[in-house]
Parts: structure tokens; sequence; C-alpha cells
């Protein structure tokens, strides 16, 4: 497995998204403006999607922890869908409630947990 500064992408800040999302457990989760807040851009959330999307090829990151800060599942990993997020975080122990959201305030990961 590569490590993450061994990424192609020379986007210094895709990196730093990569290695904060290295950093959530399982049973975790965090949006993508929290990892934007933690990188001291506040604004950029929609960058740490972008981020999310390009994830390269080789590198494991348990992207299925980083949802949308409403608690809902907005990502779409290589085309696997809603459904294998909603799966492996079901798996881990995350509930989901009738409209399909996290309980951000039960789940969210503090940086400080570890």
């Amino acid at each position: 497995m590569k490590k993450l500064t061994d990424t192609s992408n020379s986007n210094n800040f895709f990196t730093m998204v990569y290695d904060i999302v290295a950093k959530i457990p399982p049973g975790r989760v965090t949006s993508y403006g929290q990892i934007a807040a933690l990188l001291d851009e506040p604004r950029a959330a929609r960058t740490v999607g972008w981020a999310m999307h390009s994830i390269p090829d080789g590198i494991e990151l348990p992207w299925h922890r980083v949802i949308n800060a409403q608690g809902k599942i907005t990502f779409n990993k290589h085309g696997q869908g809603a459904s294998l997020q909603r799966a492996l975080l079901e798996s881990e122990g995350i509930v989901f409630n009738l409209k399909g959201r996290v309980d951000m305030s039960k789940y969210q990961w503090q940086p400080q947990e570890g």
C-alpha cells in the first residue's frame, strides 16, 4: 500500500484531506465541512468533496466515514453507491434514522478522540 504522501496528486490540500480521513476511527463519521475547518479552510468543504472523489487507486482510506453536515450520505466512490457506504457504516455500528440520516451529535468524530 502506498503512503499518503506518495500520491501522484500534487495538490497538497488533497493530501492533507487524506491524512485526516485516515485518522477517523471505526464507528465515527465526519463531514466535508469539518475536515475543511480542521485544515483552517472553513469555506473549502466542496474542495474536500473533490479530494474525496479523487482518492488515488492503491490508497486505502475509510472514505465511507465522510458524510455531509446534515448526516446524509452524498459520496459515491467510483460508482459504488450510497448503499455500500451505508452498509459499511452500519457494519461499524452507526445507526441511520428513518430519514436516512446519522445523528451527528452521537457519531461525529472529534479529533481529540484519536
